[in-house]
């Protein structure tokens, strides 16, 4: 259902809302870019956790996202990073969906998970596995790429060699058909720390193991790891409730509600009221200064418009209508200003060229143009392209 803030959500807005968000932005390198040295690899690792993971299902734009954070950084860097480098690794993140996190980031975010739990659509009767089964399942992907790195069609085999048959039924609801009964696992495995993403084999995409991968693979799961978890989360989101958690990580509210008693005791962290809702943030978190008319252009899928909360309050009026699909946030790539989304824009790379188009809610004046403007060609230098500026209503839809 679509979000349609109303006059009460704004009144009922904190007075240091506007500091909160100056926070936030700063935090995620929005108000001004990670500064680089050498070869920015320290700057991208940086950058990707300060956003608790770069979304990267699509992957130019999470390699945008962490483009316009950090200065003179280009898309071809990212790819730098995680291919040759692998500072960065392609792994399963919130919600179980595919990011860039940082070597240590990964460790931190399985040790994590491990004390949380995964939490997901719960698959059709005639398409579960057994608790046995999954373990089965777990294990076969363990030892198949270890040392090893495969594409899907191949672990297909390997699983259901190890397995038996039943893991490879065609059961799981896909794109095209359906898929095979243990790839629901795939999330899990990721969760677990026995699966991550190897290199491109042509336009192929392969698996491999993180302990492959990085070797300095260590997670070290725990309730002080899922602490640790709740702190990245708040400096990047917070203040925030345990709701609010709970849909960022996909998890069974309960169990949020649970890590948010487990922090009762942190040190880090403290109890505010946000408008009536109990939060917590960071004990050393100051609010930074706002800057007004700070405009920023976000990818599709940017952690900056999924992770903040409320959702009314980042996404209020008309951008509940432009900028959101069915409720949920990242569909559209959207204009900030003060960090509140005021636009959506769109893109098209065509050879050497990006054509963009940006669709403000309200006519923007003369400064606010400049200012998206300078935004359009950092999206064209990240890109390493030059760009082409419409403005104008956008028909394209969710996703495109």
């Amino acid at each position: 259902m679509t979000v349609r803030p109303d006059v009460a959500d704004a009144a009922e807005r904190p007075a240091d809302w506007d500091r909160v968000l100056a926070r936030r932005l700063a935090t995620h390198r929005l108000l001004d870019p990670e500064p680089v040295h050498d070869d920015g690899t320290a700057a991208m690792t940086a950058v990707v956790d300060a956003m608790v993971g770069a979304h990267a299902q699509v992957m130019v734009a999470g390699e945008t996202s962490v483009g316009l954070r950090a200065d003179g950084v280009t898309r071809a860097d990212v790819r730098r990073a995680l291919e040759v480098e692998r500072t960065l690794v392609k792994a399963h993140g919130p919600r179980g969906t595919v990011h860039l996190l940082s070597a240590g980031g990964l460790t931190r975010w399985v040790g994590a998970m491990g004390w949380i739990g995964a939490s997901g659509p719960v698959p059709s009767r005639a398409a579960r596995l057994t608790g046995d089964q999954q373990e089965a399942v777990l294990a076969a992907i363990g030892t198949a790429l270890a040392g090893a790195e495969l594409t899907v069609d191949e672990l297909d085999e390997a699983v259901v060699g190890a397995t038996g048959p039943w893991a490879g039924d065609l059961v799981m609801p896909a794109f095209s058909g359906f898929w095979p009964r243990w790839r629901q696992l795939i999330g899990t495995a990721g969760h677990r720390g026995v699966l991550c993403f190897g290199r491109l084999r042509g336009r192929k995409v392969t698996y491999t193991s993180p302990r492959t991968w990085l070797p300095a693979f260590d997670p070290r799961p725990g309730v002080a790891a899922a602490l640790d978890l709740l702190h990245d989360y708040l400096a990047a989101y917070g203040p925030a409730t345990a709701a609010e958690l709970a849909r960022w990580l996909s998890i069974r509210p309960a169990r949020a509600a649970e890590l948010f008693s487990q922090a009762g005791a942190d040190p880090r962290l403290e109890r505010v009221d946000r408008a009536g809702a109990a939060c917590l943030r960071l004990a050393a978190a100051s609010d930074a200064e706002p800057r007004r008319g700070e405009v920023r252009l976000l990818t599709l899928f940017d952690a900056y418009g999924i992770g903040s909360q409320p959702r009314a309050w980042i996404f209020p009026g008309r951008a509940s209508e432009r900028a959101l699909a069915g409720g949920q946030a990242g569909n559209f790539p959207v204009v900030l200003v003060d960090g509140v989304v005021a636009g959506v824009w769109h893109q098209r790379l065509a050879g050497t060229r990006v054509r963009i188009t940006v669709e403000m809610f309200e006519t923007p004046a003369a400064a606010r143009r400049r200012a998206v403007e300078e935004q359009v060609d950092r999206v064209a230098a990240v890109l390493g392209v030059t760009p082409e500026l419409t403005f104008g209503e956008i028909s394209v839809g969710a996703h495109a």
